[in-house]
């Protein structure tokens, strides 16, 4: 009697909402599921857009898993794993963000019987873990090198690459045209890991096919001034001055305060000015250079003296343009005309300025350190040029990737089937319910095949057995066999060059395993929406105080 009389002890707030054990662990499984569901028809070749309309109006076309998981906006705390393993997936290797997401929502939909079963979590965890480690391994020992190639072979593995990629995004037909133009941009950067060493500029209108490389450097004319179109459009090996000040007339600073006794000395501080800027153009004169680009304004008295003397100038170049030419061209961004010495300008063999669709680009060619590129895309809509340069994105951090890990594994699927059955055989040397653990992690892996057929329409049971049955050959021939696209069948994928770096795999299956794991060892969830709005309350009127003290006034 005295037990039940006891005073119930208040641990946390009121409003608190707790809930924890097996009920809240299936709840998450369900939130990371529901996840997965939404980008699961994106796989492959055959997969579906997104259309996403946000409350700003914008709309987005994607077929990218990281950028869908973005767009977004989920609010369920165990369910954001999930998008950060997409963005960790899509920063890391740049492909594979669908499969990630997929694979770590498929082993919870695997672990949730056992969950509902009264297994404990962390028993499930370290049969993942393990079974993982053996997955990675496994794929190391299957993946093939492509080092020690000539540059010519080693450039059409990589278009193998890049087409693989490029196959499942919305510019998949045209895959070649685009694979053999991102390798063409990555080598051309060599090895330098800067990413904005390839531009990308998108100008509307034209076919896709009218999209092209240039080796080197191309951004849209700037804004310009009178006497611009006097200028000659042209050169051949011109010399390039990079500069980052101003070349207008420019008034003195707001504050400024001159005093004069007599009239007639205005004149001679006008005078002072229009000596100070025709000192500066005539040092940029002398320089010797042809092409003068600034990051600041270059005004109209400028762009007409720079016109009469035959010589090219462009003013508010974006900082990462002005970056890049100086990149390309081997010059040297300037913050002062005085002594400008050879050293510092850059050269180039072709500067042109070029009509593309309606606007004008000027094109740096044929530059000496050419550690850049520039792809200018073309295409009839906005949303679909976005995602032709998304698509873009992944297929050039591949091929930087496969250049850097050289080596591939067979797609379509191959791999996760070899490592499905290897995973099933390792689990039948296990004794205790560890095998029943392994064999459903080995199952999870067959998502991937699976949903390539489901989303290219193929009956999805009749390829998997088809899979199942060529991957158990003792010879071990079936190792790279997996789904045919085109037929419904099945199909030597490496054959076939349906090629991925190997390191895309090992990142995808290292994430979702990191991921499922997390979501299982989570037994507990605690919401305290009114401390939060406490918290809000607290500080908004904290803020009101601080606004309400005079500026400089004592407390």
């Amino acid at each position: 009697m005295a037990a039940m009389m006891q005073p119930q002890i208040i641990l946390l707030k009121e409003g608190t909402d707790t809930s924890q054990g097996k009920a809240q662990l299936v709840s998450n499984i369900n939130a990371c599921t529901a996840v997965a569901d939404v980008v699961r028809t994106t796989l492959g070749p055959r997969g579906m857009d997104k259309l996403i309309h946000d409350d700003k109006g914008n709309t987005t076309i994607s077929n990218d898993g990281a950028t869908i998981m973005k767009l977004l906006d989920i609010v369920h705390p165990a369910a954001k794993i999930l998008v950060d393993i997409a963005k960790s997936q899509d920063s890391e290797v740049g492909d594979g963000t669908t499969t990630v997401v997929l694979l770590a929502g498929e082993f919870l939909k695997e672990a949730k019987p056992f969950i509902e079963d009264g297994v404990h979590p962390r028993n499930l965890i370290r049969s993942y873990r393990t079974a993982s480690y053996l997955a990675i391994e496994k794929i190391k020992e299957l993946a093939v090198s492509i080092e020690g190639k000539s540059l010519e072979e080693k450039k059409q593995l990589l278009a193998k690459c890049a087409a693989t990629t490029l196959s499942s995004k919305l510019i998949g037909g045209e895959k070649e045209f685009f694979a053999t133009m991102v390798v063409d941009a990555v080598i051309a950067i060599g090895n330098d890991d800067r990413l904005n060493l390839i531009g990308i500029k998108k100008v509307p209108g034209g076919t896709m096919r009218d999209s092209f490389l240039v080796n080197g450097v191309a951004f849209k004319k700037t804004f310009s001034y009178a006497g611009f179109e006097q200028q000659p459009k042209k050169f051949l090996n011109p010399k390039i001055l990079l500069l980052n000040i101003e070349l207008e007339l420019k008034s003195e600073k707001e504050n400024a305060e001159i005093r004069l006794t007599d009239p007639l000395q205005y004149q001679s501080i006008v005078d002072a000015e229009w000596n100070i800027i025709y000192e500066k153009l005539d040092k940029c004169v002398q320089s010797g250079a042809k092409i003068v680009l600034s990051r600041l304004a270059i005004g109209d008295l400028a762009t007409q003296y720079f016109a009469d003397r035959d010589i090219f100038c462009a003013g508010r170049v974006t900082e990462e343009d002005l970056q890049r030419v100086a990149a390309a061209t081997g010059g040297t961004v300037q913050t002062s005309v005085n002594n400008v010495i050879d050293e510092v300008l850059g050269s180039c063999e072709l500067f042109e300025e070029r009509q593309v669709g309606n606007e004008r680009f000027n094109i740096f060619s044929g530059c000496p350190s050419a550690l850049t590129a520039t792809i200018v895309l073309r295409g009839g809509a906005d949303q679909f040029i976005e995602e032709a340069e998304r698509s873009l994105h992944d297929a050039i951090m591949i091929v930087r990737r496969a250049l850097k890990n050289s080596t591939v594994v067979a797609g379509g699927g191959a791999i996760d089937m070899e490592i499905s059955r290897y995973l099933r055989q390792h689990a039948r040397t296990i004794a205790g319910k560890a095998q029943l653990f392994i064999n459903s992690y080995a199952k999870a892996l067959e998502v991937i095949p699976r949903q390539l057929c489901d989303n290219a329409g193929f009956d999805a049971t009749d390829v998997l057995n088809k899979l199942r049955q060529k991957h158990a050959l003792p010879s071990g021939e079936g190792a790279l066999y997996g789904v045919d696209i085109n037929t419904g069948g099945i199909v030597d994928s490496y054959a076939n060059f349906v090629w991925e770096p190997a390191v895309v795999k090992i990142n995808a299956i290292n994430a979702a395993t990191e991921a499922a794991c997390l979501v299982l060892s989570v037994d507990e969830t605690i919401k305290n929406p009114k401390s939060e709005s406490a918290q809000g309350e607290a500080a908004a009127s904290a803020m009101g105080r601080g606004r309400g003290r005079g500026r400089g006034m004592r407390r």
